[in-house]
């Protein structure tokens, strides 16, 4: 979500004319994320994001923006693309693939309690099941056929340290992908990158006796159909981890898993594939990031993440005597 493409308000206001959005009140670019170009957009009627994208071709992007639209159908909160005056959810602008999707109300927890955990396992598996029906397919685009892509580019960037992490985690996915549990795993369109900055609450009024409460889900452009598993397990990975050493706080990943097991109820499979699932999401995580981090992209507002941290993750997760499941 950094500005790679600068937008001026003459070409907004210019490109707007295919919308019902009236006029441009207000229109501010979003400095967080590194993939996607976006802008917070005001208009007279209401509030809304911006999205140019830097990397999705326009013959990828349907199976996105048309996601969020059955998935808001269903009763997922999340952002809802905007058709233009000819029903397109999908436009052009300053030479990029653009929409624009209404704004989830709320704020991010980026340290959140076992309480908002809950409401993010609750809602995936919503968001799960809700899927089922969709009809398009595209695969998870950073799964392990990109995986054995990125590996060859990063590893000339490591330490022997690294390095022999990396291959041997490799090794071990390789297997995992090909064994009979994981071909098993119930599958769908998946999220596959829901971070606690991808999250929004709105913040409940203690004196008035009201807790937080989930106010959605937002970028979807890592979405893509996987194994429900591992979108849980990138969850958890994120929602339910200690920074500074990598370790899963077992009160927020139960909070969160029961959560989810009450609405889609996991299976014995799933149980055997579980660790393997926690490494699998910290592997991608580290090796995008590594990737982001060696071999950058220019922009205005860039902010690369730390790659150390999911190196951590990975190496916690494989180590860990055992990580928590639901009974």
């Amino acid at each position: 979500m950094a500005v790679f493409t600068s937008v001026t308000r003459d070409q907004l206001t210019d490109w707007l004319q295919n919308y019902a959005l009236g006029q441009v009140l207000d229109f501010r670019g979003i400095s967080s994320g590194i993939e996607n170009t976006n802008y917070f957009l005001t208009t007279e009627r209401g509030e809304f994001v911006l999205t140019l994208f830097e990397n999705l071709t326009a013959e990828q992007l349907p199976f996105y923006l048309h996601l969020m639209r059955h998935l808001a159908g269903h009763g997922i909160p999340v952002p809802d693309p905007v058709p233009d005056g000819n029903g397109n959810l999908l436009g052009e602008l300053c030479g990029k693939p653009a929409t624009i999707v209404t704004k989830l109300a709320g704020r991010s927890h980026l340290q959140p309690t076992a309480l908002h955990c809950a409401q993010v396992g609750d809602m995936l598996a919503r968001l799960h099941l809700a899927g089922q029906d969709y009809p398009r397919f595209q695969p998870n685009l950073r799964s392990l056929p990109w995986w054995r892509q990125a590996v060859p580019a990063v590893l000339p960037f490591l330490d022997e340290q690294e390095s022999t992490l990396l291959r041997a985690e490799m090794a071990y996915q390789e297997q995992v992908f090909a064994s009979a549990d994981y071909l098993s795993l119930p599958q769908g369109p998946c999220h596959c990158d829901l971070f606690r900055d991808n999250v929004l609450f709105i913040d409940g009024d203690p004196q008035a006796g009201t807790t937080d409460r989930l106010g959605g889900f937002f970028d979807f452009y890592f979405a893509g159909c996987d194994k429900w598993l591992f979108d849980l397990a990138v969850t958890v990975n994120d929602w339910c981890c200690e920074p500074e050493s990598g370790q899963i706080d077992a009160t927020r990943c139960l909070a969160l898993l029961q959560a989810y097991h009450a609405v889609r109820p996991l299976g014995r499979a799933e149980a055997a594939c579980w660790r393997a699932m926690l490494r699998a999401g910290a592997l991608r995580f580290w090796l995008s990031r590594l990737y982001d981090y060696h071999l950058p992209r220019a922009a205005e507002m860039l902010k690369p993440h730390d790659p150390g941290h999911f190196e951590r993750i990975l190496r916690q997760r494989i180590g860990a005597p055992a990580v928590p499941w639901p009974q």
